[in-house]
């Protein structure tokens, strides 16, 4: 694992990933792909009063895109959507306590998934505004 650069939290997420699942009729839905690696992610929310009650995700990709949307799911539940979609690429590696240079894009991915499905959800209230 050492010469891979992946963290032992990094692995935990990924052979235990956290939240794995689709929550039906959810307030907010996001869906991102990257079309050179391959990778998709959805990502669910179950809100009330603003904070985010239940988070889901489905991960088709790499081990490191499984383990950040796992841990963006574990950031996410329970904050406040303002506070939520201001997770950043960055912030997810440090909690994962880092990813090697060549996987960065899928923490990137797994914020922006989150990003979505709180654009959706404000869209579906009628709110206006971007990420």
């Amino acid at each position: 694992m050492a010469q891979i650069g992946y963290s032992k939290k990094v692995m935990d997420h990924f052979t235990n990933p956290r939240n794995v699942g689709v929550i039906e009729n959810p307030d907010g839905y996001g869906k991102v792909g990257n079309p050179v690696c391959g990778d998709l992610m959805e990502m669910f929310i179950k809100v009330e009063n603003d904070i985010i009650m239940d988070i889901k995700f489905r991960t088709f990709g790499c081990g490191s895109a499984i383990a950040t949307s796992s841990m963006v799911t574990e950031m996410a539940k329970g904050m406040h959507v303002d506070e939520a979609i201001k997770i950043t690429r960055n912030d997810v590696a440090d909690e994962l306590e880092g990813l090697p240079p060549a996987k960065m894009h899928c923490s990137n991915l797994a914020a922006d998934a989150l990003g979505e499905a709180i654009k959706n959800y404000r869209e579906k209230r009628g709110e206006t505004g971007n990420r």
